[in-house]
This record gives C-alpha cells, sequence and structure tokens, in this order.
C-alpha cells in the first residue's frame, strides 16, 4: 500500500476531527514520548505530536490547552499557525506554475513584480527559494510608528520603495521573509488567483488537507485552532498576532497534524510534485549560516545529513517538522507557546524510532 492510503486507512481509524481520547500511541514508545513532551502537558498552552512511519501513525497526541480561555484541550485535528513552516506550500506553488509553464525559476523578480527597483533586476525566483537574493528584511523597513498589521502589498510596497540589498543576489544566504512573501504574490500573477485560491485548488483540495487554509481576515475562519501564547511575569498571555502576522507567502497557512500527514505521505512520489520538482526542493542550494543548526538550503526545506525540515515560529507559536526520508519517518511537532523551541524535542523523540 503507498503511503497516501495507509495514510488513509489510518484517519478512517483516527477521524479527523477527534478528541484527545482518539489519540494513539505505539506502546513500546509512549512513555519516553511523553516525558519528552511533559512541559507541553497540563493547563498551559500545548503541542500536537505525530510520530509517522511508512503512513503508519505511531504517536498522534494533543497535550495541554488549544485555548486556554475556553480551557479547550490540543488535539490532532487542533490547527495551528504554521509560520515559516508555511515556506514549503509556497515553494510548491512556484514549482507547479514551473511545471505548467506559467513562470520560469529563472525569471527576475522584477518580471512579475515590475513596481521593484532596479537593482532587484538579476534576482531571480530560484534565488528567493533558497534565500540567495539579498532582499531587505521587510521587518527592517517598517516605520518605528506602525500600528496596522503588514499585508502583502504593504511588503511590496517598503520593498519597491527602497534600492539597498544585503548582497549581491547568488552570492550568500540570508534567510528571507520578504523574498517568501513575494513569491507568494508571483504565484497570484502567474496564476490569476489569490494565493489561498491557488493552494487551495492546487495543493491543499488534491491532498484531501480539508482543514488547512491560508488565513486572511474577512476570509473562511480557521476550525478548531489553536490561539498563541507567551509567557509574561510568570503567567501566560494570550499572544495571537503581531504586526507581521498577516502576511501569506512567509508564514500565513493553518494546519493539523492530521492534515499534514497527508502533505507528507504527497512527498514521497510525484501525485503532486514530479520528481524534478521534488528533486529541486529537496536539493541542497546553499549552506546555511546565520542560524544555530548547521544545515544547507533547499526550496522551503533546510537539509541536514538524512533530514529534510523546516521551523516556524510567531509570536505564540512554534513548530517544526523533520522528514527521514530514507526511513519513511516523519515527526510533526506543533505548538500554541513562545517557548520551548521543539526541534531539539523532535530529535529527542526520533532516537527511539530510529533505533528499530
Amino acid at each position: 500500500m503507498n503511503p497516501l492510503n495507509l495514510v488513509l486507512a489510518s484517519m478512517l481509524m483516527f477521524p479527523g476531527h477527534a478528541s484527545q481520547a482518539h489519540a494513539t500511541h505505539a506502546p513500546a514508545a509512549s512513555a519516553p514520548v511523553d516525558k519528552l513532551m511533559q512541559k507541553y502537558q497540563g493547563d498551559a498552552p500545548g503541542a500536537s505530536l505525530l510520530v509517522i512511519r511508512d503512513g503508519v501513525p505511531l504517536v498522534r497526541q494533543g497535550y495541554g490547552m488549544a485555548d486556554l480561555e475556553q480551557h479547550t484541550a490540543a488535539a490532532p485535528d487542533t490547527n495551528y499557525r504554521l509560520a515559516s513552516v508555511s515556506k514549503q506550500f509556497t515553494a510548491a506553488s512556484i514549482l507547479l506554475l514551473a511545471e505548467d509553464g506559467k513562470l520560469k525559476l529563472t525569471d527576475s523578480i522584477r518580471h512579475w513584480l515590475p513596481s521593484l527597483p532596479a537593482s532587484t533586476d538579476k534576482v531571480t525566483l530560484q534565488e528567493l527559494l533558497s534565500h540567495t537574493g539579498g532582499l531587505i528584511d521587510y521587518e527592517d523597513l517598517m516605520p518605528a510608528n506602525t500600528t496596522q498589521q503588514l499585508n502583502d502589498q504593504d511588503v511590496l510596497r517598503m520593498l519597491s520603495a527602497t534600492s539597498k540589498t544585503y548582497f549581491a543576489p547568488g552570492t550568500a544566504y540570508r534567510y528571507s521573509n520578504s523574498g517568501y512573501v513575494l513569491l507568494g504574490l508571483v504565484v497570484e500573477k502567474a496564476s490569476g488567483e489569490s494565493l489561498p485560491a491557488f493552494m487551495q485548488q492546487r495543493i491543499f483540495k488534491p491532498l484531501h488537507m480539508d482543514h488547512t487554509l491560508m488565513y486572511v481576515r474577512g476570509g473562511p475562519e480557521v476550525g478548531h485552532r489553536a490561539y498563541g501564547y507567551s509567557q509574561v511575569g510568570g503567567a501566560w498571555q494570550r499572544t495571537d498576532q503581531d504586526l507581521t502576522s498577516a502576511t501569506r507567502g512567509d508564514g500565513g497557512i493553518y494546519s493539523s497534524i492530521d492534515d499534514l500527514a497527508l502533505w507528507d505521505a504527497a512527498l514521497y512520489d510525484h501525485r503532486l510534485l514530479s520528481d524534478a520538482s521534488r528533486k529541486l526542493a529537496f536539493s541542497p542550494h546553499v549552506k546555511v549560516v546565520g542560524e544555530p543548526y548547521q544545515a544547507s538550503y533547499g526550496f522551503g526545506w533546510r537539509i541536514t545529513g538524512d533530514t529534510l525540515w523546516h521551523s516556524g515560529e510567531s509570536i505564540g507559536f512554534r513548530n517544526v517538522i523533520v522528514r527521514w526520508p530514507r526511513q519513511h519517518l516523519t515527526i510533526i511537532l506543533l505548538s500554541n507557546r513562545n517557548d520551548p523551541e521543539p526541534y531539539r524535542t523532535v530529535l529527542a523523540i526520533a532516537q527511539s524510532f530510529l533505533a528499530h
């Protein structure tokens, strides 16, 4: 049975809109996993954890609370703001449009967004995908008196008003939210659809990720939503949104571990992306610098040893997906709190599963 059918079979056993009582644990894994997840338990902001091998969920569990005020427990179907885990979906959207012949990865960003300054003429889409475009971070361009949330058009306007860059395109690595916001706008230009609609039609719907969406205020609401929290003075305060929480291509998707199981399954074959596109996404285009972990960067993915992974953090959320494709093992940890950072927790959880 292929990975998707195995996942779908598991979803029939453990329906997507399940309560915490329907979570699953492989008995041998339960004690060490629960110990590593101890910080997320109890009457505090929590997490949802998936360990899946060969399409079978070995751990599928919610811990703690998705909504403290309503005392709603986190569960496998809880939807979290993915933050930068969204970047792999933006990259996939660009790759799909390249397959369609609607754009070329070697296109200049200015070809698609002509309001950008002449200094961006040689910045290509593939350089933005790998964070080698050298564009200024939009966070550094925000006026000090900003009080309204930025949207993608605000980012485009700010970048269009500066000719500054960090370095010549293709000569260095610097993680760039600006680049992925612009890539989302290119998806809209090339497809003729809004970014949320394109992802819905080309990614989420075909993969039956029925509860995943790119959230925009005034659009469809997020069901089974986790709200973000930060610890302030020893107490948890809701910190669900900030001034940069409304941009889309760099971090705007909400999803659950159940839906991300379906995404993970699709990355093993060509049901969504061609073999060539997946090779591009998962190939090391540049060495990562300025970050605390050794890695190379593909298109929307970090690459470290045998793993493909990406973290995502925004105010009140900390997430990570780590894939071991050769072992057909994936671990996803989504959390609605500012601490702890989950990557090392996932690597620790993986040890007992990689040993078998």
